[in-house]
């Protein structure tokens, strides 16, 4: 009999502090615990849910360009001392076009062989080395970006390679606090509409979550084309646009007798 009273208390116990942590309001069903105590037995899949949404337009203000040298030979040693030349006069083109050191970065590093299929040998065999370094330079003069691009490509010259131009804002946080009022006012409309068609009264927030479907976030820009004149190079257009800040919010309200 004390035994059985034991595993009793523990039990209860367990079921006290497991509902405690879940959390409810005053108006949620609940379990008789003996001497006066009540335990909670609610769940957050009452009331009513929605999910609001914000859009806010940005003018990106921010260009991360991603370029690179490509050099190959039939020797490693000259094919590496040929692309650090090239990017050694291509790093000088970017500091000179104004490109702070500290938002230049290094993104990828490599050296490997070159190979063909011999038919008479049937195998593999190497037929040079290509080593490729592509770094990413942040542009924060976002007017600068065609005539960088250019000067980049004049001083690696036939070994460069531009993979792309990204677009961004680098500050959003005015953006995101505009569109948060939007996507919180979203909900509450659509909470409130959902209300009324359900003939009842709708009561206070008690879930909000925020999440993000797009955002001032890189934005590539395609097709980099470059233009010759008349033997004489025209800048590179290059056009920013507009990005869009995204933000959804997700509110459950209670439902109010």
């Amino acid at each position: 009999m004390k035994k059985w009273r034991w595993v009793s208390v523990v039990g209860l116990a367990s079921l006290l502090v497991a509902t405690g942590l879940m959390g409810c309001d005053s108006d949620t069903p609940t379990l008789e615990a003996g001497e006066g105590t009540q335990v909670n037995i609610s769940s957050q899949q009452e009331g009513i849910w929605v999910t609001g949404q914000g859009k806010v337009s940005a003018v990106p203000d921010v260009a991360t360009l991603r370029l690179g040298i490509e050099a190959q030979d039939t020797s490693v040693a000259t094919a590496q001392d040929e692309a650090a030349e090239a990017m050694d006069d291509v790093m000088t083109a970017l500091g000179d076009s104004g490109v702070a050191r500290k938002d230049i970065q290094t993104q990828y590093f490599n050296i490997r062989q070159v190979t063909r299929w011999d038919r008479e040998k049937e195998q593999e065999v190497v037929v040079g080395y290509r080593v490729t370094n592509v770094v990413s330079a942040k542009i924060r003069d976002i007017e600068m970006i065609g005539s960088i691009i250019d000067a980049v490509v004049r001083a690696g010259r036939d070994l460069t390679r531009v993979d792309s131009v990204i677009f961004s804002v680098d500050d959003s946080s005015d953006y995101y606090e505009e569109a948060r009022e939007e996507a919180t006012a979203d909900a509450r409309a659509k909470a409130e509409h959902l209300a009324r068609l359900a003939g009842v009264k709708l009561g206070k927030a008690t879930y909000i979550a925020e999440g993000f479907s797009g955002a001032a976030y890189p934005v590539p820009q395609p097709g980099i084309a470059f233009k010759m004149v008349e033997g004489i190079a025209v800048e590179t257009p290059i056009s920013p646009g507009e990005t869009e800040v995204t933000l959804l919010v997700q509110v459950a309200y209670s439902i109010v007798d």
